[in-house]
C-alpha cells in the first residue's frame, strides 16, 4: 500500500484517509477480549507481556530465529548498509540498470510520447508504460520473455504537471490518470546494452481503467453488479489500484485490486440500506481521494451509479499469451482490498490461493478449488467453483480456515462475494495488522504473510474502548499481532496440518518481528534476528525464490530518525527461513517504495520495482530538469551468475 498525496493533508495513507472519513465504531467489551488473550499464558511458556492489553507471545514465536551463529552461506552476496541518498544501491559484484520507466513507449507510435517537463499527452497515455509500478510476473511464451507489471496509482501532481496541485480540470485529465494505471503486458529482450522493451511485439498490451472485462463466479450477473450502462451485470470496465500480483500454474497473470474505493465520489446523496453499509465498510465516500473522476466521468458518481463500486475489488485474471483475450474478474475469490495472490497445490491436486486484505484490522483468506489442477487440462472452473475461507489465529499457535458459506454467514453466495468483509466478520475472523504480500515456499509446506503495521492496534478511544476495524471487530493485541501501536510490522509463517494446503487447520509462528534494538527494548526491539545491521520497518512485498530465500520489500517510514533511526530508505532484504537470518540486498532512492519482484527465465536477472521515487521532491531516475518516474530495474551479477 502506498502513501497518498493530498492537497489538504500532505501524506495521508489509505488507512488514515479511511479512518478520517469513516470513524470506527467503539467496542465496549474490551476487558473480556483481553482476558481471553491472557488466559492462554499457561501453555505459552516464557511469556512476554506487551502493553496494557497484556497480549502474549511465547518463546515458540521465535522458532527459526535462534540459530543466529550460523554462517551466511546461503546468501550469495555481501550485505549492504542502510542508505539515505537518491539512488539505488546493490551489493559489490552486482549492478543495476533501468528496464522501463513511466512514459516509456510500448508501441512504435509512442516513441516520442514522453516529455521530461510535461509528461505524456492524453492521446498517448495508453500507449506507454504506466505509473507507480507494483506487482509483476514474467512468463516465457514460445521462447519470448513476456513481463506483466501492475501500475497501482498515480501521483497527480507529477502526472498532471499542468494542473494546479494535480487536480483534474476536465475529462482529458481524468483519462490521463485512468490510462496511466492498470497493467502493462510487454515483451522484453536482452541485448548488448542490457534488457529493453520490444516495442513492436504483438504481445504488448495496456490494460487500464476503461478496458472491457467480464465477471465469473457467484456474483456474475447479479443485481448488485448491474448498472444502467451494463444491465447484464457481466461487462465491467477497467481494473483499479492494481497492487500485488500472482500467477497460476496454467500460465495466466493475476492482478489484485486494492484501494479501489478512492476512485469513487458522489455528486449527490450516498445510498442507504445494505449498499450504504457496504460503502462504509469499504470506505467509499463523497469526495474520494482527490482523483475527481466523479466530477467528469459519471461512471464514478456513486449517487447516480451506486452499484459501480461493487464491480471493483477483485482478483483479475489476464492471459499474457493472448493479447485479444478479455480479462476476467473472479468474484468467487472475494471482494476486498486485495494485496496479492499466492497459489499452492494441495495434496489431492486442488488449487489453493492465499490472499490478504490490506487494511488495518482486516483479514487473511484462502480460496480452495473444487476441482483438481491437471497440467494441460481444463482450468476454467479452478477460480470459479470452490470454497472461500478466512483465517482464525489462536493464541496457542494453531489456527483454522473458516468457510464463508450461506450456512456459516447467513448470507447468500453473491452477497458473500460482494460483501466479503462483512461475511468474514460474521464468522469471527482474526483482525490482522494489514495483511499484505503472501508467499508460498516452493520446497516446503509453509507460507508467509507480511503484516506491515497497525498504529491503531490496542489503542484506546477517548472513552477508553479499544479501536476496531470498519466493521466493529476489535483490534486488541493477540499472539499473532502482539504489539500495541505496531509501527514496525512482522511476518507470520504458517504450516498446514499434514503438509496439505487443503487442510482446515494449521500451526503458526512469527518468522520475524521488525523493530529497532538500537533505540528500543522489549518487543519493539524486534525478534532475535533483528540487529543494527539489518534494520527495517513495514515489510510489504515478499517473494520466495527457487532456492528458498525470502525476499522482503519494504514500504515504511524512511525518515531515518527517532524510532526509525538506522533504517534508511526503503529496501529489499533476503531472509533464510531455516536460520531466520535476514540481510539487506538493495536500497531504493529516498522517498520510494521498493515493490514487485520477478526473474528472467534463466534466473540471471532480477527485476525490481521502484515506486513513487518523487515523494521527497526528487527526480530519480533521470535527474536534471525532469519529472520523477517510477521504474523497473534489472539487477545482474557482474560475473553473469544466477541471481536468486
Amino acid at each position: 500500500m502506498h502513501l497518498m498525496k493530498d492537497t489538504d493533508t500532505k501524506h495521508l495513507s489509505a488507512d488514515e484517509w479511511d479512518e478520517l472519513n469513516f470513524p470506527r465504531p467503539e467496542v465496549q467489551d474490551f476487558d473480556r477480549v483481553v482476558e481471553r488473550a491472557i488466559s492462554r499464558r499457561g501453555f505459552l511458556g516464557g511469556v512476554l507481556a506487551f502493553g496494557s492489553g497484556a497480549a502474549v507471545m511465547g518463546t515458540g514465536l521465535l522458532k527459526g530465529t535462534t540459530a543466529m551463529a550460523q554462517p551466511a552461506s546461503r546468501f550469495p552476496f555481501t550485505p549492504i548498509a542502510a542508505q539515505t541518498d537518491n539512488t539505488v544501491h546493490v551489493p559489490e559484484g552486482y549492478s543495476w540498470k533501468t528496464l522501463v520507466r513511466w512514459g516509456d513507449p510500448l508501441f512504435p507510435d509512442a516513441a516520442d510520447a514522453w516529455n521530461p517537463q510535461t509528461g505524456v499527452s492524453v492521446e498517448m497515455s495508453d500507449r506507454v508504460f504506466g505509473e507507480n509500478t507494483d506487482g509483476m510476473e514474467l512468463f516465457n511464451i514460445d521462447g519470448r520473455e513476456i513481463i506483466v507489471i501492475n501500475s497501482e496509482y498515480t501521483n497527480r501532481e507529477v502526472n498532471l504537471p499542468h494542473a494546479t496541485d494535480g487536480v483534474p480540470t476536465g475529462l482529458d485529465d481524468v483519462r490521463i490518470l485512468q490510462n496511466f494505471q492498470g497493467v502493462s503486458v510487454m515483451e522484453i529482450a536482452e541485448g548488448p546494452d542490457g534488457w529493453a522493451v520490444v516495442v513492436d511485439s504483438p504481445y504488448n498490451r495496456r490494460i487500464h481503467h476503461n478496458t472491457p472485462m467480464t465477471f465469473s463466479g457467484p456474483a456474475a450477473g447479479h443485481d448488485l453488479l448491474k448498472t444502467e450502462a451494463d444491465p447484464t451485470g457481466m461487462a465491467s470496465l477497467g481494473t483499479f489500484n492494481n497492487c500485488g500480483s500472482g500467477r497460476t500454474p496454467w500460465g495466466t497473470y493475476l492482478t489484485c485490486e486494492e484501494n479501489f474505493n478512492g476512485y469513487f465520489g458522489a455528486n449527490g446523496d450516498l445510498p442507504g440500506g445494505m449498499v450504504g453499509d457496504g460503502f462504509r465498510r469499504y470506505g467509499i465516500g463523497a469526495d474520494g481521494w482527490g482523483y475527481d473522476y466523479h466530477k467528469w466521468d459519471a461512471r464514478f458518481d456513486v449517487a447516480a451509479n451506486p452499484n459501480e463500486p461493487h464491480r471493483a475489488g477483485y482478483i483479475v485474471e489476464i492471459d499474457p499469451a493472448n493479447p485479444d483475450s478479455t480479462p476476467v474478474k473472479h468474484t468467487a475469490l472475494g471482494r476486498f482490498k486485495h494485496e496479492n495472490a499466492a497459489y499452492a497445490i494441495a495434496a489431492d491436486g486442488r488449487v489453493a490461493v492465499y490472499m490478504g486484505d490490506d487494511e488495518r484490522g482486516e483479514f487473511m483468506y484462502r480460496w480452495l478449488s473444487r476441482d483438481v489442477y491437471v497440467p494441460g487440462g481444463d482450468t476454467s472452473t479452478l477460480l470459479v467453483e470452490g470454497e472461500l475461507s478466512v483465517a482464525v489465529f489462536e493464541d496457542d499457535m494453531t489456527g483454522r480456515w473458516v468457510p464463508l458459506t450461506p450456512a456459516t454467514t447467513g448470507m447468500d453466495a453473491a452477497h458473500i462475494a460482494v460483501f466479503t468483509r462483512m461475511a468474514a466478520s460474521r464468522v469471527g475472523a482474526t483482525t490482522m495488522d494489514r495483511p499484505e504480500w503472501i508467499a508460498v515456499h516452493p520446497n516446503a509446506a509453509e507460507a508467509y504473510c507480511c503484516l506491515t503495521n497497525n498504529s491503531r492496534r490496542g489503542a484506546l478511544t477517548d472513552a477508553g474502548t479499544v479501536r476496531t476495524n470498519a466493521g466493529g471487530d476489535p483490534m486488541t493485541v493477540n499472539a499473532v499481532n502482539p504489539r500495541e501501536t505496531n509501527n514496525y510490522g512482522q511476518i507470520v509463517r504458517w504450516r498446514p496440518m499434514g503438509g496439505d494446503h487443503a487442510a482446515e487447520g494449521f500451526t503458526w509462528d512469527l518468522y520475524v518481528m521488525a523493530g529497532n534494538p538500537t533505540v528500543a527494548e522489549g518487543p519493539y526491539a524486534g525478534t532475535a534476528n533483528i540487529n543494527a545491521g539489518n534494520l527495517f520497518n513495514s515489510p510489504d512485498g515478499m517473494v520466495i525464490d527457487s532456492t528458498g530465500l525470502i525476499w522482503i520489500q519494504t514500504d515504511g517510514d524512511d525518515s531515518n530518525e527517532g524510532d526509525f533511526a538506522g533504517m534508511g530508505n526503503n529496501q529489499m532484504l533476503a531472509g533464510d527461513p531455516v536460520t531466520g537470518r535476514i540481510e539487506r540486498f538493495l536500497t531504493g532512492p529516498n522517498g520510494c517504495e521498493v515493490t514487485g519482484l520477478c526473474w528472467s527465465s534463466d534466473r540471471r536477472t532480477m527485476f525490481v520495482g521502484i515506486q513513487h521515487p518523487g515523494d521527497n521532491g526528487g527526480n530519480w531516475p533521470d535527474f536534471g530538469d525532469s519529472l520523477a518516474r517510477s521504474a523497473v530495474i534489472a539487477v545482474k551479477r557482474t560475473d553473469g551468475g544466477l541471481v536468486g
